[in-house]
């Protein structure tokens, strides 16, 4: 797995780097070699954030956690990126991996298996406009997020509120 970090107003020492390697070289059987994993550990007024981002064969696996130690938030992390992973195994099993599900790995969590069940679906029409307007019809309805048809390309895209309070835009790519 090929591993990427940044940090956000912090420096990322050696001694973090080689335990997020091997963290993450945890998560290596459940993926081919060109997976890329991106890491983003971010410094806030004494609080430490570590974004971990996985994309491999069209799938994205993305888990972060704030603590007051980074360390800490890489467990928690690659706690909950191991998690995703065995949730949705079923799913998962014909694009990971084919040794990904062998006998021996983490049982505890492998014999979970949910359902899903629909319990509403709803169908409206998918009006062209921009960023700003799209932004303003989903605080209008109070939603946490809004799909809308993107004037600028015609594509259709999902705007969203974060945690944060920002926005966020989800756009398909080619």
């Amino acid at each position: 797995m090929n591993i990427t970090t940044t940090g956000r107003n912090t420096s990322i020492r050696d001694a973090f780097k080689a335990s997020l390697q091997k963290k993450l070289s945890k998560l290596d059987r459940f993926f081919d070699e060109d997976a890329s994993a991106i890491v983003t550990v971010i410094n806030e007024g004494g609080r430490e954030t570590v974004e971990v981002t996985i994309k491999s064969g069209g799938m994205t696996f993305r888990a972060e956690k704030t603590s007051g130690d980074r360390l800490d938030s890489l467990d928690v992390v690659v706690d909950a990126l191991f998690k995703q992973i065995v949730k949705n195994k079923t799913r998962l099993e014909k694009r990971l991996r084919k040794t990904a599900f062998e006998p021996g790995y983490d049982s505890d969590f492998i014999g979970s298996t949910e359902s899903y069940e629909i319990v509403k679906s709803k169908r409206f029409q998918v009006k062209p406009m921009d960023v700003e307007e799209a932004i303003l019809q989903m605080n209008l309805i109070g939603h946490s997020f809004f799909m809308f048809r993107n004037i600028e390309g015609g594509e259709i895209c999902v705007v969203y509120k974060r945690n944060n309070g920002n926005y966020g835009l989800l756009e398909p790519e080619d």
